[in-house]
């Protein structure tokens, strides 16, 4: 599944605080942590460890919305966000790909793998001085997932791996819109520090999964498996799997 075809969207969708299991037919598992954290890695390798193993997986990234993303783009490109639009026209990217692309799986009976879900705009956006309560509200009308890994790791070891891999630290990604310092570098720890401070004030709330990740990727990774297999104990495989281990 390419995240562009699949079924009809229903208008029916569960309310916040419930897990997608209870009126859906899939499974919702959501990676989140600062950037560097390694949870991109490990999503996708969840990703091929569930396809092999004869599920039906389709995995959806932040900020990919075909209708929003260009409109996103020029707004950054030309620094013309304040934090309130910022924040609108992610939760509109985010509606839209929502009932486009991770839905119609959901009840097709997939498992969807997101690379970061609503709780990135709860710590953005709270980051960029918009009120909790109402980004939460804004985005009210997102199920909830049936698990939520929050990859923890020191600013320092985001800032390091980020800079290993020679991208260019962008202007919103530095928080440099905030006004923290001047330097990129300095703009980056300090906005960097403020989202950890929000992701770590939400994991009792959100019930998170922490997982350590400065440990080696062998050791995550193993953990995270172990998080998922009560997940799909009892759960349909694909048909040709089924048939070939009969």
């Amino acid at each position: 599944m390419d995240g562009r075809s699949g079924p009809p969207a229903d208008p029916g969708m569960p309310s916040p605080g419930t897990t997608p299991g209870s009126r859906l037919a899939g499974r919702l598992i959501v990676f989140e942590g600062l950037d560097g954290s390694g949870k991109s890695t490990q999503a996708r390798l969840l990703v091929k460890w569930l396809q092999a193993r004869g599920y039906r997986v389709f995995f959806t990234e932040w900020n990919s919305s075909e209708l929003i993303s260009g409109t996103i783009r020029r707004g950054k490109k030309k620094n013309l966000l304040t934090p309130t639009t910022f924040s609108l026209l992610h939760a509109t990217d985010f509606a839209d790909r929502l009932e486009r692309h991770i839905l119609p799986p959901l009840r097709a009976g997939y498992v969807v793998v997101c690379d970061r879900y609503t709780y990135t705009a709860f710590v953005r956006d709270a980051a960029r001085g918009c009120d909790p309560e109402w980004v939460r509200n804004l985005y009210s009308f997102a199920p909830s997932p049936d698990k939520v890994f929050y990859f923890r790791v020191p600013v320092a070891t985001s800032l390091g791996r980020k800079l290993a891999s020679r991208q260019k630290i962008s202007y919103y990604e530095a928080g440099m819109d905030l006004g923290l310092a001047d330097d990129v570098i300095a703009s980056y720890e300090k906005f960097q520090a403020r989202l950890k401070r929000e992701y770590e004030r939400l994991v009792p709330i959100d019930r998170f999964v922490v997982i350590d990740a400065d440990k080696p990727v062998e050791t995550v990774l193993g953990q995270v498996r172990r998080e998922v297999r009560p997940l799909m104990t009892g759960f349909p495989k694909t048909e040709a799997l089924v048939h070939a281990e009969d």
